[in-house]
């Protein structure tokens, strides 16, 4: 028997069977699923993607129900710590800079569908989830948050400055646009050892205006390196439109100029899995490509931003009520037949719970001890200069 979901024009979707019909009720315009009789696996369409210089891949691809909630539960995941994190923040448990994530949920998850963790991934300040992704824990990345201890970099890094280099995660850069001749000097690292993986270097729609970026693509053009340039264009690079800071318009993935570039859809995960596993094949293969995901913040650029004095409260509402990623990955679960709303609902309870457990860790847990201040400087004691032959520092 063949099963189709398919969005409508008015937002129904229709779910058809040999013999009967019936609506089911979608918000979300393009979902799409086809099925065989199995349950096994169904296949799904989303937006097209769009090439530069290439033909991208087919907007197609098949999802098993085990896949699909995975991806549900660790978007969910992201957006309970983000949220959480902003209640901290405004109850000054969360000190200086804390830029957040939720919205944007789609791109983590489905990037890291496409990679495994000898892959390098460097990102800039906003980077969270992408720590959460790389086998972090809730736990760690609100108590590092919090300046704790038992932080995933012992209090120290604080929202900035996640790392993990021993999953490959290179971390958050303070600097704007600073990660992408690291990102480039990554892919060179594993071209130079053989390794057959890539190198993401990703950076917002701001970020996509530094000069570093063009150099850093054009080292990475010269010498074929395995490296894929993100763009996470979520419209507003702090509060500025892109449409006003942007000389090629709202289009990010033609910059590359002489290197291929790709846009996805990046508030649909299944198209941003398939793009980036696109991506990463023709990388590995041939060089450096320019990927732009198109997505949204529902924050402000950071917390000392409301967010909304340059762009409408109706804006974001109208983005949530028709692009919302976590709805969206919902939605299809639901019109596939793999659960029920009041099952995913027991999700949303078991993933609430994590969080506010890690809530209550990262409040109580120990700050680091003062002497913990002169420690991970060097990987090993070092020589260092003073002013003069008395003052430096000699190791024993």
């Amino acid at each position: 028997m063949e099963v189709i979901v398919r969005a409508g024009d008015s937002g129904g979707a229709m779910l058809r069977t040999q013999g009967c019909s019936k609506i089911v009720k979608n918000v979300f315009s393009g979902v799409r699923c086809v099925s065989s009789s199995s349950a096994e696996e169904k296949t799904f369409e989303f937006k097209p993607l769009l090439g530069y210089m290439i033909d991208p891949p087919e907007a197609v691809t098949t999802a098993t129900e085990a896949v699909l909630k995975s991806y549900f539960r660790e978007m969910l995941r992201m957006r309970r710590m983000e949220i959480a994190a902003d209640v901290l923040y405004k109850g000054q448990f969360i000190r200086g800079f804390c830029h957040l994530y939720d919205g944007q949920e789609a791109v983590q998850v489905g990037l890291e569908a496409a990679l495994t963790h000898d892959d390098c991934l460097i990102t800039s300040y906003r980077n969270h989830c992408q720590h959460l992704s790389r086998h972090g824990s809730i736990k760690k990345v609100l108590a590092e948050l919090t300046g704790r201890k038992a932080g995933c970099t012992e209090g120290k890094g604080g929202s900035m400055h996640m790392y993990d280099s021993e999953k490959n995660f290179y971390g958050g850069q303070g600097i704007v646009g600073a990660q992408t001749p690291l990102g480039a000097g990554l892919a060179f690292a594993l071209k130079y050892k053989n390794k057959p993986n890539v190198a993401i270097t990703m950076f917002g729609d701001g970020a996509a205006n530094q000069g570093q970026l063009a150099e850093s693509i054009n080292m990475a053009s010269v010498w074929k390196l395995p490296c894929i340039f993100l763009c996470e264009n979520n419209r507003y690079g702090m509060g500025t439109s892109t449409l006003r800071a942007s000389g090629s318009g709202a289009d990010f993935y033609e910059r590359g100029s002489f290197i291929p570039g790709l846009k996805i859809d990046g508030m649909d995960v299944l198209a941003v899995r398939e793009g980036m596993k696109f991506a990463k094949k023709y990388a590995i293969e041939n060089g450096p490509m320019y990927v732009e995901v198109d997505t949204y913040r529902y924050h402000g650029h950071s917390m000392s931003d409301p967010g909304v004095s340059y762009r409408s409260r109706d804006e974001i509402s109208s983005i949530r009520g028709s692009r919302d990623p976590v709805d969206r990955v919902k939605a299809r679960i639901i019109d596939a037949g793999w659960a029920t709303a009041d099952e995913l609902k027991a999700v949303e309870k078991e993933v609430k719970k994590e969080v506010d457990e890690a809530v209550k860790f990262s409040k109580e847990a120990p700050y680091p001890e003062p002497e913990d201040t002169f420690k991970d400087v060097y990987t090993t004691p070092i020589q260092v200069r003073g002013t003069t032959s008395f003052n430096g520092f000699v190791p024993a």
